[in-house]
């Protein structure tokens, strides 16, 4: 995955830099100061970054702040690196929007052993995000299902009787002294349908019903049982 690392020493730079690549991961960004390195994430995001904590002109926790306030937050695992070891500044990180931690000295075998959990912890959130999406989209494609057989059962007997009364004016089939009252079974019909059609585009928090067996249509009638 693309890592994005930030540390306004050189060394420090170069360590975790090859210890990400040993790991199999590509540093797309090592920058020296906060700055750098939110500028470049907001233009080409990444699922890692790892961010000193006292760093010229943005600190880390300001890039924190600044990555969780952005549209891709959640897609972003903050690792932040620093000298600090108190209680209380484990709280500012975190509070910052941090995921993890890790206190200088760092040592190779340490970084990778937050990058694993870095690994696993990004896994795991693309794998709800995908279980998220199909979910979505499963309740989306079952309510136009259950919508298409609601409108199927509310329209199809006003619509077929409105069709046929059209059907037989068109054709002339039709005594004069009984085309009052087709038209006014046409006008009325009509009505009905639009009726189904206001039902629908008011209907708030709708529920479903069993219909015809296992079939399911959405409830236009809520107060009518």
């Amino acid at each position: 995955m693309n890592v994005i690392i930030a540390d306004d020493d050189p060394t420090m730079r170069l360590l975790l830099s090859r210890v990400v690549e040993q790991c199999g991961h590509h540093v797309v960004m090592a920058a020296a100061d906060g700055v750098d390195a939110w500028e470049f994430y907001a233009v080409e995001p990444a699922p890692l970054i790892i961010l000193d904590w006292e760093m010229p002109k943005m600190d880390g926790l300001q890039v924190c702040r600044h990555i969780r306030e952005s549209m891709w937050s959640d897609d972003t695992f903050i690792l932040v690196v620093t000298a600090r070891d108190r209680s209380e500044d484990l709280t500012l990180v975190l509070d910052a929007g941090a995921d993890d931690y890790m206190s200088k000295p760092v040592t190779p075998d340490n970084l990778k052993a937050r990058l694993r959990i870095a690994e696993r912890r990004i896994e795991v959130s693309r794998a709800s995000r995908t279980a998220e999406q199909e979910l979505r989209k499963a309740r989306y494609l079952a309510g136009i299902g259950e919508t298409s057989l609601a409108l199927q059962h509310e329209i199809n007997n006003p619509l077929t009787a409105l069709l046929a009364d059209a059907a037989l004016i068109e054709a002339k089939m039709v005594e004069p002294q009984e085309m009052d009252e087709m038209l006014d079974t046409i006008v009325q019909q009509a009505r009905r349908i639009g009726d189904v059609v206001k039902k629908l585009r008011d209907l708030n928090n709708p529920r479903s019903v069993e219909y015809l067996g296992q079939s399911r249509m959405i409830d236009i009638n809520p107060n009518s049982k």
